[in-house]
């Protein structure tokens, strides 16, 4: 195989490609074009150049998918023959230059030249740095800076791009849209992002640039939104109550709203949930922002310590390790965290779990911990056995006026136990009864109020039979 080296022809305008290139072109013995259809063409039909292109494949191929692959492979055959020079549009976006790239044992030497996005960048001028894509590659995570991109080759194609902008940009973001032109200074025009597939023509040499939003006339935001708000928010210019706030301080609402997003996943109330995850994140980017100001962690610290440990507890995925079932996968989550946390033995590892967790929460923990020991029930009828028996004691204690506290802790202790080898949650059962409790109470309420009844007039007889009739009607 024979070296290939990639040229680059630039934006379309002749006086855009490089020195470098022309002479290159111009002392090969085979140039192949991936098109034709470039400004810099007629100059080199001009100065000489003989060339062939892969318009033809372009033409008879399925789709993009099956055209680069059957372009690449096209590449390699002339490549066989001689040294090859293989010109496109621009070697840092092109999909046959990527394949290329990929493949071992060939002798790949890509040349520098002005990419597609120059002229569009030049004459926009964007005040900060920004990211370069197709519009056929267009995959953003966040909206922070201004996003050029080149190929908008049709309508469909600026609907498809626009419909994923508009979800980290917003509606209102500006757009500099450039028309057709191969021009080396090309004009633009101004308009909100909704506009963008609304143009009268479009071709590959189409692009645009969009611009972030200000801050406070977002209508989309991201996670770095967030961070900055806090930043602004914990500022000497900021709110006093924010920049008082400590990890320390903070801890219990962050237990808080975990417990109401928790709550409102368990009702299945999505937009009451997407709220309460919102608060969640509020408090993570909230110690994010603390942790900068004080050295003791910062955002990028948390995702590297999640992420890290997602991968490294999941080799099964991330690696060459093969697992069947989701019992196979508990097991080595369970031993791979052993080894991390270098504890073998079950009685140190309880020791470990937060003593800050909600108290059915941390009982369960330490419950699971005994179980993966051998020391557990074989089922949840067992365990209840053992709650009637706490029960009987807690009642000689009450009747004795012995250690009734203690009792009842056994007593709520053996519930968490059934509750775990039912697979059931003690905190999601106890959520369920109270808001049962709370509508059977407000439905008696109202019985009472209809049958024109004095509540404060009523035995305690004459409202247990409301009640009875309440869990009737629920």
């Amino acid at each position: 195989m024979n070296p290939i080296t990639i040229v680059s022809l630039g934006p379309g305008a002749p006086d855009l490609l490089s020195l470098k290139a022309l002479q290159t072109l111009k002392d090969a013995r085979q140039v192949l074009l991936r098109t034709r259809d470039h400004g810099a063409v007629p100059f080199l039909i001009k100065e000489g150049i003989v060339f062939s292109t892969l318009d033809d494949l372009r033409d008879t191929s399925e789709d993009f998918a099956q055209f680069n692959q059957n372009a690449v492979a096209a590449i390699l055959d002339l490549a066989k023959k001689d040294h090859l020079v293989y010109a496109v549009v621009d070697s840092t976006i092109d999909e046959t230059v990527r394949a290329l790239r990929q493949m071992e044992g060939l002798e790949l030497l890509i040349l520098p030249g002005i990419p597609l996005s120059a002229p569009l960048l030049a004459s926009a001028q964007p005040m900060q740095p920004v990211l370069v894509t197709t519009a056929m590659d267009v995959n953003i995570t966040n909206a922070q800076q201004p996003l050029c991109v080149v190929e908008l080759a049709s309508a469909q194609l600026a609907g498809d791009v626009k419909l994923k902008l508009l979800d980290k940009y917003g509606e209102n973001a500006i757009v500099h849209f450039f028309p057709p032109s191969e021009e080396a200074i090309r004009p633009f025009i101004e308009f909100e992002l909704t506009e963008l597939d609304r143009q009268p023509v479009y071709d590959p040499t189409c692009g645009f640039i969009v611009y972030p939003v200000p801050l406070t006339q977002r209508t989309q935001y991201d996670p770095e939104d967030l961070l900055a708000i806090m930043r602004i928010l914990r500022s000497k210019d900021g709110c006093p109550w924010d920049r008082e706030q400590t990890h320390v301080s903070l801890a219990k609402y962050l237990l808080e709203e975990a417990n109401e997003a928790a709550c409102a996943l368990v009702e299945q109330d999505w937009d009451e949930a997407a709220e309460e995850l919102g608060d969640v994140f509020l408090q993570l980017a909230f110690h994010a922002v603390v942790g900068e100001e004080h050295g003791t962690f910062t955002w990028e610290d948390m995702l590297r310590e999640v992420c890290a440990k997602l991968i490294r507890r999941h080799p099964h995925v991330f690696a060459d390790k093969h697992l069947d079932s989701t019992g196979e996968v508990l097991e080595q989550w369970d031993k791979i965290k052993q080894q991390e946390k270098k504890e073998t033995q079950a009685g140190h590892r309880m020791l470990g779990v937060p003593k800050g967790l909600s108290p059915f929460l941390r009982a369960e923990k330490v419950q699971k911990l005994a179980s993966k020991a051998g020391f557990d029930w074989d089922t949840p009828l067992e365990a209840l056995e053992k709650v009637h028996e706490e029960a009987n004691e807690l009642k000689k204690a009450l009747e004795s006026g012995g250690n009734a506290m203690d009792e009842l802790g056994d007593l709520l202790f053996s519930c968490v136990n059934t509750a775990r080898l039912m697979d059931a949650s003690v905190d999601q059962a106890i959520h369920m009864t109270t808001e049962k409790f709370v509508n059977r109470y407000i439905w008696m309420e109202k019985a009472i109020k209809k049958d024109e009844k004095d509540w404060n007039l009523l035995t305690i007889k004459e409202i247990g039979v409301y009640w009875e009739r309440s869990k009737a009607e629920s």
